[in-house]
This record gives structure tokens, C-alpha cells and sequence, in this order.
């Protein structure tokens, strides 16, 4: 016969487990100390102790803030095989538990080291040996329930020990009883708590500080920070428990308890509490968090409201900045999660002096992504997911980032190429000044000003990125090479740049070992800044860095244009455009490209910026096809095509000349008739607008306006503006 200690009639200690996630047994413990437990001792997700009442036990259902259920040991027993664990748990006098009226369901979680190798097939013994008993004993059995029992049995077995416990919580505790919508992967509740209680949420913080959560989702974090604030049992909103059918259940005890704590939250009801403030751009999201803080009974403690990560401002001098942002679990969202953690760092480090930061993540290898200096982690798990949490103070002054200031090298005489060296110098000298007045901090330089020199330098920020042009036929190759050396010789040095900060490329057969060796890493994004807007540029893979200068104006015109707009973005490239028109306010954004390559840059570079969710979507399509199907109407659109482009792999080709009749006639159907505006610019240099799109529609040509004084030495690019006629504008023609 198989041993079992259960628990006599006699008075013994109660023996309680309370279970746990991966790294809150610490808080759990200091829990269940305050509650009056007794040699609490913890492992691995669980909680033990001892007490010679349940009032320990029930205040742990009624207030642990990081307990997933709390557990009530009836019997212990050897169980090697299914059959002993049978025995075991016929030995138990079920009928002291509950009757044959209540319904039940049984559980089972096995250690590493358990005998026993099948959960279910050991929770199934359990639960024929409970209807066993009972119908041994009455003739009757109770129903199973497995969704919604009365009464809940957990075995836990390890090695050959088993353990049958009564499950005080019934559901786990973290399902507090507020949450009506919890959004796209929430966080549980005791989790979220956690995370406020570690990164320094408390009764009786200052009221004149401000506890903010910038990517809110659902509003789970700030609605426990909230019942932290106030004092709040978070088991008030719960309909039920696990003991409450059972029969060993105190009813008055749990009165006295409840009565209590709902005394302790009526003592803070009328008192000040720092502001508890939520933002997030999914107005989805917005959404289900209002209504899970109504529920909880919170609105009016908690603010939330629809708003992007860049237009993130302190509204009180100190504060938390408490935040789980986005994993990027996908790998095609890795990369825009890369970039909005930069984007919250700096935005933490320029505006919030003098507050707190606490970072929740999965991320850890992005966390340096962020800039700061962590003071405290805290390893945690959000399911399977091993996290941090990462605590920061911001510094007391708020750093800015200093603007690159060029200092061009003293004139040299000795250097070869005297013409090329002084015409650079000439050109640095008059635009360099010019560029700082109006902030600008990527421009270019030189752009095959003498014929013999036939490069283009660009600088962006502190790096210089210099193209040669394929040198014509008549050329011989040596000529080309002695002139190539020359101008990198005169480019390092009236610029007073080291290798590191020079990237060269050439549109012509590779010639020499160093003037292509790619300088820096492989595939390296470099940030870089453009009319208040942040971009990734690269300077080694490709033949163009990702950001088009010569359209400077004419992404800052649509900026202009933006405010309260739709925007569509065709043949999108990285997006620049569409980060403007975010910035410019733009309702919201739809960026289109054929290349799945630009557009997880475009994303990147939205994030970024701090702009992101499903106001801006990403079209991975060929723009001619994806105009075919578009029933959407925009207000304002951008088109600017390739001048040729051959996708092999999608069969598609595209000329600009050939085909932007029918471009420009499709993108016109998806613009807005009332007030609409499409912006067309071209890279063609032998392009000729078809004389029937000016008859069709209202257009005007913007290339003299577009063009930047770095580029007016040529005609990078024409613009047009096109909109709808109306009864004025047939007038005026």
C-alpha cells in the first residue's frame, strides 16, 4: 500500500506553494513574509511556506501583485508509476475537499527529474481516482469541468514525490478582472506589476511627478503601476476564487480581509498621485486601453491618447518613463525595432532631464541601441521569452547632439591637380557657410566641375562620399587612373579627412585595390540628418547612399504639403519622402516599392524618426500593378520612378519615358478630386512630358524651385505638380 501523508484533523501548519514567472520569486517571497507566512523558502517559479491559518494564503490571493496561484498542500506521496500515483491519490479523503454537487478539473506539472513522463496521462489518473473515491463512498461521482470547475486539483511531481494541492486561485491570479481588450501580445498583469515595482513604482511617489508610458498597447502597465499607487488589492476585481466552493473555506475571514483592503484604498481615494499618462500610435490599441482602465475604474487617474513616439514631450519636470515596446519577434520588423529603441534613447537623453527610465525587453543585444547607461537589470520571462528589465536615469541637462564643423586644410602648392584643388576649395569656401547658416548637414560639393575631374562629392555629416563617373572612351585607362589618385590626394586633404571618413565608389570597372577597397563594415547604416529628420545612409554596398540630396526641396515641399493629408509614396526607395511627409503631419502614409530590400529600410527610417504602426503602411508591390487594384483615394502623392529599371527575377521592366503616361494617369485616379496634389519628379536626363497629360489635368512645372543651390551647376532632376481640373483652372487654360 502506498504511503500518503495527508492532512490530519489535528492542528498542523498549512503548507502553501505560490507559483510564479522565472524571476519574481524574490518579490513573491517578500510577499508572502508581509502576509505572515512562515520560513518561506523559494525555487525555481514557486514560492513555499507554511502558516497556521489560511489567512496568509487568502491575502496572497487577495494582494500579491506577482503570483500566478497559490496552492494548498493535501497530500504527499511516493509515486513511481501511474499505479502508485493512482493509489496516492485514492488514499486522500476527497470528500473533507468538496461533494459530488461540485464540479472539478486536475492539473499537472512535472519537474525535469519526474518518473512520470505524461502530464495528461498523469493528471488523468488523478482525476479517475478522485471519481473513484467518491463513487466508492456515495455511489455518485462529480462532473469534470476542465474550463470552469468548482474546484481545481494540481499534482506536481518531481523525481518520484508527488504533491496534490487544492488550488486557492482558481484562475491565474494575474487575471485581475479588468482587461476587456488586451491588445496584440499583452503583457500579464503580474508581470506588468512587476515591472512597475522594480523600476520604482510606490504608494506615496510625488504628485507633481508623472509615471509615462509612450507605446502603451492595452494600458496594462500603467493601470497596475495605478493600483500600486493606490494601494489597491488587485484580487478586489475578481469574481471568484478557487476556494470559494471549497469546503474548508472561511467565509468570514475572507469578509474581514476584502473589508479591509477595500478600507486601504478608500484611504489614498481622495489623494494626490503623480500623472499616469499613455501614448501609443495605434489608435486600436488607444482604444482597448480606455476601456480596460474604465473598467478598472481608472479613468480618471489615467490619460490616454493616440500619439506618435516623435512627439514624445515630458509634461512634468521628473518622472518614469516606463515602456515595453515592441519586440520585433519577425525578422522583417528586427530592424524597425532597432531603430525606434535609438529613436526613444535619444529622445530620453534631449528632453526628459531629470527622469527615470524603465525599459522592458527581449532585445537585450539592442538594448545598447538606446545610448545610456544602465544602472539595474533584471532578468524576468514573458512566457518563453527570456527579458530584461533596464533602469536609466536621464542626465540632469539634456545633451544635444553637436553639428559636424568642417575645417578645411591649409592651401598646399605641392599637391598634384592645383585646378581640381582649387575649385573644391572655392566650392567648400562658399558652400560650407551656406549650409551651416540654414542647418543643412548633407549636401554636395563638387560635381564634375572640370571635365578632367569627373567625380561627385557629397558630404554627409562628418563623411565624405565620393563618386567617379565612368570616364569616356577617349580617355585611356592610365590617364583616368593618374587623375582618379590625384583627386582622392586632394580630396583627404582640403578636407582634412582620415581614411575612416572617405567612402569612394566608382561607376566604372574596378581598377585598383585601395581606391575600391570599401571602407568601414559591410552593409554599415550611418544616421545622418536632413531638415529636422533622421536618415540611414550607406555609403559601401551601393552605388547611391539611400538618400537622394538633390531632392532636399523637394521633400521639404512635401512636408508642407502634408499636414492633415493622406500621403502615397510610389517607387519609394528608402522612404525619405515619406518621413517628411510624417513629419509634416500627414494623417497617414503609404509607402510602395517592388524591393523588399528598400522598403525594410524605409521602415527603419520611419522608426527612426519615431513614427510607425498601422497609420503608415508598407507595400512590398510593383507601383504599376498595385495602382491597378488600389481603390484607396490619397491627397497628396509623390511619384518618383526610376528612370529605367528591369526586375529579371518579376518580369517586370519600367521605362520612365515609355511608360509615365500610363503611371501618372493611374496615380491621378487614386488622388483626392477636392484639393488633391500629386508631385512628379524624374532623374531623366533626355525626359519630355507627354503633351496630353497637361490637357488631362492641371500641371505645373516646379523644377527651378526644386532644385538646391548645391545642384544648380546642373538639372538634377525635373518636378512637376499635377492636380484635377476644376471649373477655374478649364478657365484659366
Amino acid at each position: 500500500m502506498t504511503a500518503v501523508r495527508s492532512r490530519p484533523k489535528t492542528k498542523e501548519p498549512f503548507y502553501f506553494t505560490a507559483t510564479c514567472a522565472a524571476g519574481l520569486e524574490e518579490l513573491v517571497k517578500e510577499e508572502i513574509i508581509s502576509f505572515g507566512g512562515d520560513k518561506a523558502e523559494t525555487s525555481p517559479g514557486a514560492v513555499r511556506w507554511q502558516a497556521g491559518t489560511l489567512e496568509s494564503a487568502y491575502r496572497a490571493c487577495l494582494w500579491s501583485r506577482f503570483t500566478s496561484r497559490v496552492l494548498l498542500q493535501i497530500a504527499a506521496f511516493n509515486a513511481a508509476s501511474p499505479e502508485a500515483l493512482y493509489a496516492g491519490a485514492m488514499a486522500v479523503d476527497w470528500g473533507r475537499h468538496f461533494s459530488t454537487k461540485n464540479t472539478f478539473a486536475v492539473s499537472c506539472t512535472l519537474a525535469a527529474d519526474a518518473k512520470l513522463s505524461h502530464s495528461q496521462y498523469a493528471a488523468l489518473k488523478v482525476k479517475d481516482a478522485v471519481a473513484d473515491t467518491f463513487r466508492r463512498q456515495t455511489g455518485k461521482r462529480p462532473d469534470v469541468d476542465a474550463q470552469n470547475p468548482d474546484i481545481r486539483i494540481n499534482l506536481h511531481v518531481e523525481g518520484t514525490a508527488a504533491a496534490l494541492a487544492l488550488d486557492l486561485s482558481g484562475e491565474s491570479l494575474h487575471r485581475r478582472g479588468y482587461r476587456e481588450d488586451g491588445g496584440e501580445a499583452p503583457l500579464k498583469e503580474s508581470l506588468a506589476a512587476a515591472i512597475a515595482w522594480l523600476a520604482g513604482v510606490r504608494p506615496g511617489m510625488e504628485p507633481e511627478s508623472c509615471i509615462l508610458d509612450p507605446m502603451c498597447g492595452s494600458g496594462t502597465l500603467l493601470i497596475e503601476a495605478a493600483l500600486i499607487l493606490g494601494d489597491s488589492a488587485p484580487g478586489l476585481l475578481r469574481e471568484r476564487f478557487g476556494f470559494t466552493k471549497w469546503i474548508g473555506h472561511q467565509p468570514k475571514l475572507w469578509e474581514k480581509l476584502t473589508a479591509e483592503a477595500i478600507e486601504r484604498e478608500d484611504a489614498l481615494a481622495d489623494s494626490d498621485w503623480p500623472h499616469l499618462i499613455g501614448y501609443d500610435a495605434d489608435p486600436r490599441a488607444v482604444a482597448a486601453a480606455r476601456k480596460n482602465i474604465a473598467k478598472a475604474g481608472l479613468t480618471d487617474r489615467i490619460t490616454v491618447r493616440q500619439r506618435q513616439l516623435a512627439e514624445l514631450h515630458p509634461p512634468t519636470e521628473r518622472g518614469l518613463l516606463l515602456t515595453n515596446p515592441p519586440y520585433g519577434e519577425r525578422l522583417s520588423e528586427r530592424e524597425a525595432v532597432k531603430y525606434l529603441y535609438r529613436c526613444l534613447g535619444r529622445l530620453f537623453r534631449e528632453r526628459f532631464a531629470g527622469w527615470r527610465l524603465g525599459f522592458f525587453t527581449a532585445n537585450t543585444d539592442l538594448a545598447d541601441m538606446l545610448g545610456l547607461s544602465w544602472e539595474e537589470r533584471h532578468r524576468l520571462h514573458n512566457g518563453p521569452l527570456k527579458c530584461r528589465l533596464l533602469t536609466a536615469a536621464a542626465p540632469e541637462e539634456a545633451r544635444q547632439e553637436e553639428p559636424h564643423v568642417w575645417e578645411l586644410n591649409e592651401t598646399n602648392p605641392e599637391l598634384p591637380a592645383q585646378d581640381f584643388s582649387n575649385r573644391l576649395r572655392k566650392n567648400c569656401l562658399s558652400l560650407l557657410p551656406w549650409a551651416k547658416e540654414r542647418g543643412i548637414s548633407c549636401f554636395r560639393v563638387y560635381d564634375a566641375d572640370i571635365p578632367e575631374f569627373n567625380i561627385a562629392i557629397d558630404l554627409y555629416e562628418r563623411w565624405a562620399h565620393v563618386q567617379e563617373y565612368a570616364a569616356p572612351a577617349s580617355v585611356p585607362t592610365e590617364k583616368a587612373e593618374e587623375r582618379w589618385q590625384q583627386a582622392l590626394q586632394v580630396i583627404r586633404h582640403v578636407l582634412n579627412l582620415p581614411h575612416s571618413q572617405i567612402f569612394i565608389k566608382s561607376r566604372a570597372r574596378q581598377r585598383g585595390a585601395e581606391q575600391y577597397q570599401k571602407t568601414g563594415e559591410i552593409g554599415k547604416l550611418h544616421e545622418v540628418r536632413e531638415g529636422g529628420c533622421r536618415f540611414l545612409v550607406n555609403f559601401t554596398d551601393y552605388l547611391d547612399t539611400g538618400l537622394f540630396l538633390d531632392h532636399r526641396k523637394t521633400r521639404a515641399m512635401l512636408a508642407d504639403l502634408a499636414q492633415g493629408r493622406s500621403f502615397l509614396n510610389l517607387f519609394a526607395y528608402t522612404g525619405s519622402a515619406t518621413v517628411y511627409a510624417a513629419m509634416g503631419g500627414a494623417n497617414s502614409t503609404t509607402t510602395v516599392d517592388l524591393s523588399e530590400k528598400y522598403l525594410t529600410r524605409a521602415q527603419a527610417n520611419l522608426s527612426l524618426n519615431g513614427y510607425g504602426g498601422v497609420l503608415h503602411q508598407f507595400v512590398e508591390s510593383d507601383c504599376m500593378s498595385w495602382l491597378h487594384t488600389c481603390k484607396e483615394r490619397y491627397s497628396l502623392i509623390f511619384v518618383d520612378p526610376p528612370t529605367f529599371a528591369n526586375s529579371k527575377h518579376k518580369g517586370l521592366v519600367f521605362d520612365v519615358q515609355k511608360d509615365h503616361p500610363e503611371l501618372l494617369r493611374l496615380a491621378m485616379r487614386r488622388l483626392s478630386p477636392a484639393g488633391g496634389t500629386l508631385i512628379f519628379s524624374t532623374n531623366s536626363r533626355k525626359f519630355k512630358l507627354d503633351e496630353l497629360l497637361e490637357t488631362e489635368f492641371d500641371v505645373r512645372e516646379l523644377t527651378e524651385s526644386t532644385v538646391p543651390r548645391d545642384f544648380s551647376g546642373g538639372r538634377p532632376h525635373r518636378c512637376w505638380q499635377f492636380r484635377h481640373r476644376t471649373e477655374a483652372t478649364e478657365e484659366e487654360a
